[in-house]
C-alpha cells in the first residue's frame, strides 16, 4: 500500500478514535445527541474500546508507512490535528459526531 494512503488512513483512524473517546464523555454525548442524559455504561465502554482500537490502528498504519522514529512523530502530530478537529466540531457542529455511534439512538 502506498505511504500516502497509509498516512491518510492513519489520520482517519486518529480522528475517529479521538471522536469516539470524546463521545464516551457525558458532556460531549449530550452535545452530539441533544439529550439530557449521557451514554449508558455499555455504550460508553464500547466507545472507549472503539476509540482505543482506532488510535492503535492509527499507530500501526504510521509504523507500516515509515520507520519507527518518524512514524511516532507523525502519529503524535495526527493526534494533535485530530484533537483540534474534534474540538472545533464539538464547538460548531456537535451533531455531526452523532453518526459515529449509530447503534445508540437519541433518548
Amino acid at each position: 500500500m502506498p505511504e500516502a494512503l497509509l498516512l491518510a488512513a492513519a489520520l482517519l483512524f486518529s480522528a475517529g478514535g479521538i471522536a469516539w473517546l470524546a463521545l464516551a464523555m457525558e458532556v460531549h454525548w449530550q452535545q452530539a445527541h441533544g439529550s439530557a442524559t449521557g451514554p449508558g455504561r455499555r455504550t460508553a465502554t464500547a466507545l472507549r474500546v472503539l476509540g482505543s482500537a482506532a488510535l492503535l490502528a492509527s499507530l500501526v498504519a504510521c509504523l507500516v508507512a515509515d520507520h519507527a522514529t518518524m512514524a511516532v512523530l507523525v502519529w503524535v502530530m495526527s493526534l494533535a490535528a485530530s484533537a483540534l478537529l474534534v474540538a472545533l466540531t464539538l464547538a460548531w457542529r456537535p451533531r455531526w459526531l452523532a453518526w459515529l455511534a449509530p447503534w445508540a439512538r437519541r433518548a
